[in-house]
């Protein structure tokens, strides 16, 4: 049996105690006390009354308090979820693999990410002479305390090697805690919020897209992150964002005013497809070995050409087509994509995408060990056809392209009413496109988007977003992500040139290609990539500058 006082005064001296006793009896525990008033004595001199006790039954204490339904153990207390800012850094070695690694570790280590800013470029401060860095910011969640949660960060810099050598010095990866909750904290060891926050546009940039209108100093609760932002000084060199291809093609640079268009092949292995359908694969989807050869010669043409990407589908997404089943798409991309893993030096030269709405087709691409080889997935309908799909691309790690459509393939012309106008609506419904993905577990630097040309919209709209592209661009919490255009050899491009047949459309794609540019696009999604080359690289000429 175990004894204890519980005590309180009451008044004057009087100490109101409860003896209580805990014993095991017939295998069950039994509670008891007993109330009784006495004297305060001195702290060195001890009662030594034995005090009388009733046992009564535990088992019956819950039941009065529970009913019928008591628990059989009492619920422990659920610890507290703080909300957290992190800053990540990298300019050694494969940057954006490094802070994905930081990434992967904070979440296996029970920190969630629950938000993650773009990833942006910029040049070294402090220490000038080293490389640019990579840096963001992630919003997380977690039951860690301020300095337990810098442990945890520490112990992961350390498990990928960070190296301190000199301050503010090179380095592979850097982790900071930028806000803890709303607290300020002074410790030794850390510092919240950040000193560094209020000076660094590296720290500024990536945290405004996350909370812009939240104040960072309770001393000035009126000024907001943004406004720190605006009070900077211009950069000597205006910093971008960065979205990866793969290891071996240059990134998206998305607001860099001089960077390059991607031009995206398009790779259909379909029978279907509403401009070339049946080209490139026999009609029935039979493995054809000459013919897969031919397709792998025809792609290194393709990025001889100048193409980036290659964007492979075996489902045709045009209007009024029929969907095939899971098992037919796979064995039309199959045997092409297990070509092109065949030759290594390949993925060198090309970004390969697969356009596809399933995550059946994502899932058996991985089963088999070909995922590896899959840089991009397209989804025409941004995880909106399948639930399963953005959780599918966050867990594999690949970059996403989200595009606007409404409705499916077989319904999507019914759906083309914007009362609340064209621009406006398709910003707010990719709006809510990124956040599912994000929610789903997708970075924010994976993410590609797409206005859907053709996908639920008439020939006017269609000629809206080519005008007004550079708006879309710039929406509020839109803008530094990338965007890809896919205009080629459309149904609204024959109609206004009287050309019926879809591969003869060239010169009005070549226009709708030159507007894309003019726009801000930074991807154009072409069938004759030889011809759209030498447009893209005019148009970048005249105005990307």
């Amino acid at each position: 049996m175990k004894a204890f006082q519980l005590g309180r005064r009451v008044g004057g001296s009087t100490l109101v105690v409860k003896n209580v006793s805990i014993l095991r009896c017939h295998g069950a525990l039994a509670v008891s006390y007993a109330r009784t008033p006495v004297r305060c004595v001195s702290s060195t001199k001890e009662s030594s009354e034995a005090t009388k006790w009733t046992p009564h039954s535990l088992n019956k204490l819950q039941a009065t308090r529970f009913g019928k339904d008591a628990p059989s153990e009492f619920p422990k207390e659920t610890p507290k979820v703080h909300t957290a800012y992190i800053a990540f850094g990298s300019n050694l070695g494969d940057r954006i693999g490094w802070i994905e690694k930081a990434c992967k570790h904070m979440s296996s280590r029970g920190i969630k990410i629950k938000r993650t800013s773009c990833l942006w470029e910029t040049e070294p401060m402090y220490v000038v002479d080293q490389g640019s860095f990579i840096n963001g910011v992630c919003e997380v969640e977690t039951t860690l305390g301020p300095i337990p949660l810098l442990d945890v960060l520490q112990s992961i810099e350390k498990s990928l090697g960070r190296k301190k050598i000199i301050d503010k010095g090179p380095r592979n990866i850097d982790l900071d805690i930028l806000l803890f909750d709303d607290q300020a904290i002074d410790h030794e060891r850390l510092k919240v919020p950040h000193p560094g926050i209020f000076e660094r546009e590296f720290v500024l940039r990536p945290l405004a897209e996350l909370i812009p209108a939240r104040a960072l100093d309770a001393a000035s609760p009126w000024k907001v992150t943004q406004d720190y932002l605006n009070a900077l000084p211009p950069s000597p060199s205006p910093i971008s964002t960065l979205t990866p291809l793969n290891p071996w093609i240059e990134p998206i640079r998305a607001l860099q005013s001089n960077r390059q268009t991607h031009v995206m092949a398009i790779m259909n292995l379909t029978p279907d497809s509403f401009s070339d359908g049946g080209v490139n694969l026999p009609e029935d989807g039979k493995e054809d070995t000459h013919k897969i050869r031919r397709l792998y010669d025809r792609t290194i043409a393709h990025a001889d050409k100048g193409a980036t990407i290659i964007d492979i589908g075996g489902q045709s997404t045009a209007p009024g087509t029929l969907q095939v089943t899971d098992a037919q798409e796979i064995s039309r991309i199959f045997p092409f994509v297990e070509e092109l893993n065949a030759h290594p030096r390949f993925r060198k030269k090309i970004a390969i995408s697969i356009d596809t709405y399933r995550s059946a087709v994502v899932e058996a691409l991985d089963e088999v060990g070909m995922i590896g080889g899959i840089d991009i997935i397209n989804d025409v309908s941004a995880g909106q056809m399948d639930p399963n799909m953005l959780s599918t691309v966050a867990r594999l790690g690949k970059t996403v392209v989200l595009m606007h459509m409404r409705g499916t393939p077989q319904t999507m012309n019914t759906r083309t009413a914007y009362p609340d106008g064209l621009i406006p609506t398709i910003a707010n419904e990719l709006l809510q496109r990124v956040a599912e993905a994000e929610a789903a577990g997708i970075y924010r630097w994976r993410i590609i988007l797409d206005p859907g040309i053709g996908f639920a919209k008439n020939q006017e709209q269609n000629l809206e977003i080519l005008r007004r592209f550079d708006e879309l661009r710039d929406w509020p919490g839109l803008r530094g992500l990338p965007w890809l255009l896919g205009s080629s050899r459309k149904n609204f491009v024959g109609k206004i040139t009287g050309v019926k047949e879809p591969p003869q459309r060239v010169w009005g794609t070549a226009a709708t290609v030159a507007a894309a540019v003019q726009g801000g696009a930074d991807i154009v999604r072409v069938h004759d990539v030889e011809k759209m080359m030498q447009v893209v690289k005019m148009s970048d000429a005249i105005w990307r500058v």
